[in-house]
């Protein structure tokens, strides 16, 4: 299929950039281990997060001039309000990240469905905010995951990886469901900066990883696709990773044909898009 049958970006760029943020905070350590909870030290790895790293992040955005997307759950900004105060004082968009950020069971219709009310009413009454955007916890979904996202009024999801432009979900009865801003693990720093010691992954260089992102942009830059970056406060806000993060958006600046958007505007740009053809 030729690129003029995507969708187009507005004004003429070339591509589109979501620079995004999961806000885990020390929900990613203690949704994947229980035990957690009664491990200070484990959780102060997440607690870096709105302690050090959010500051460090929204510094780096205000000197580049980029927006961003920050998708929080429910825990964090029941616990951080101060920290989602700062992302949104700079004008960024929060968005919906689960509630406790549990991983969503297709076999606990229930529970996901609690996740994502409870989630909703913390962001409202924490922060004040009502979210367009959903991003369920590690990517993971149920086969009512996005009627649920329709249900309950999201302008767009963003946990896909099947393609590299946005695009309009179609629901099992055949109706238009959300609007997908679809991402993948090539540019996610949990990827490649984590480390567990349950995992020992190896903890790789900046050079190695810039590599892998700088080459994924450019290709995505080439075949006018969305650049969905993702990243967490707790990981890219660590000292070196902060020298990453300058380095690629500097790469990506040297461009003048690309567009830096929050993943509500690329989805309304996405539906005057829609609404053309």
């Amino acid at each position: 299929m030729e690129n003029e049958e995507f969708m187009k970006w507005p004004d003429g760029y070339q591509c589109g950039v979501m620079v995004t943020f999961d806000f885990d905070a020390e929900s990613m350590w203690f949704s994947e281990d229980a035990t957690a909870m009664r491990k200070p030290s484990v959780l102060s790895q997440g607690g870096y997060g709105p302690r050090r790293g959010i500051h460090k992040a929204l510094e780096i955005l205000r000197d580049f001039e980029v927006p961003a997307s920050f998708y929080v759950p429910g825990w964090t900004a029941e616990h951080h309000p101060g920290a989602i105060e700062l992302v949104l004082k700079d004008g960024h968009e929060v968005g919906h990240h689960g509630h406790m950020h549990a991983w969503i069971d297709p076999e606990d219709p229930a529970g996901e469905i609690e996740e994502m009310d409870r989630g909703l009413e913390a962001l409202k009454n924490s922060v004040g905010v009502v979210p367009k955007g959903y991003r369920a916890p590690a990517a993971t979904s149920s086969e009512k995951t996005l009627a649920l996202v329709q249900d309950r009024g999201f302008l767009y999801n963003s946990g896909f990886l099947d393609d590299v432009y946005p695009y309009r979900h179609v629901l099992p009865d055949g109706s238009n469901g959300p609007i997908e801003l679809p991402f993948h693990w090539n540019l996610d720093d949990s990827a490649i900066t984590y480390f567990s010691f349950d995992l020992q992954p190896t903890i790789m260089p900046n050079d190695q990883i810039l590599d892998v992102w700088t080459t994924e942009f450019d290709v995505l830059r080439e075949w006018g696709g969305l650049v969905n970056i993702t990243l967490h406060p707790q990981l890219i806000g660590r000292p070196s990773r902060t020298l990453l993060m300058r380095r690629f958006l500097e790469h990506m600046r040297s461009f003048d044909d690309v567009w830096f958007a929050t993943g509500v505007q690329v989805a309304e740009a996405y539906q005057t898009f829609e609404a053309s053809t």
